[in-house]
């Protein structure tokens, strides 16, 4: 069985992360670190004002059903932030890299995606006990960094966030320095 495992997600494997601790406790978990995260609740409500407009959300999935490939290219642009961070940080070739499976993944996976973006996962965070490291880039054009990372300080007990300023959503992909040093010092500490 494994012993000492570190939990890593990143995106909506995020969500992952927080629902598992959330719901199982951490068992054999030692830490857990989550890159461009979606909790704690990234849908904007009478109780979660911070949270982002629903039409956000209905506005993407209408361009799915309008014209996928389209969606899928302006998300991968806005994934990375070509239009600031290209080419210096990525290159067209890696973006178009992205695309590739990307445009192989189901339509309806695509669609219903969306909705899971919107999972509530403020119950589960304070059940989590062990050390948590997350990542988050100030320019987040997918999950802002306000409507996510900033507020789960004082949700999670042990919790360090690490903002990577000018960093997208794929802040592994273009800030790799800043990811991988943070990412090593919380493993050895």
């Amino acid at each position: 069985a494994l012993q000492n495992v570190v939990l890593l997600g990143f995106s909506m494997g995020t969500g992952e992360v927080t629902r598992y601790l959330g719901s199982y406790g951490s068992g054999r978990v030692t830490r857990a670190a989550m890159l461009g995260v979606i909790p704690p609740f990234v849908l904007k409500t009478g109780d979660n004002p911070e949270g982002v407009d629903g039409q956000v959300f209905e506005d993407t999935k209408a361009a799915i059903v309008a014209d996928r490939y389209a969606f899928l290219e302006y998300l991968l642009n806005n994934l990375y932030n070509v239009d600031t961070l290209g080419p210096a940080r990525i290159s067209e070739p890696a973006c178009q890299a992205s695309f590739i499976p990307a445009h192989g993944t189901s339509p309806y996976a695509s669609y219903v995606c969306v909705d899971s973006w919107l999972t509530d996962f403020r119950a589960d965070l304070p059940e989590i006990d062990v050390p948590i490291l997350v990542i988050h880039g100030t320019e987040d054009r997918i999950m802002p960094v306000e409507a996510t990372a900033s507020r789960l300080p004082e949700l999670v007990k042990d919790l360090r966030l690490i903002t990577v300023e000018g960093a997208p959503h794929h802040l592994g992909w273009t800030h790799p320095d800043e990811v991988n040093t943070a990412l090593l010092d919380f493993l050895a500490s």
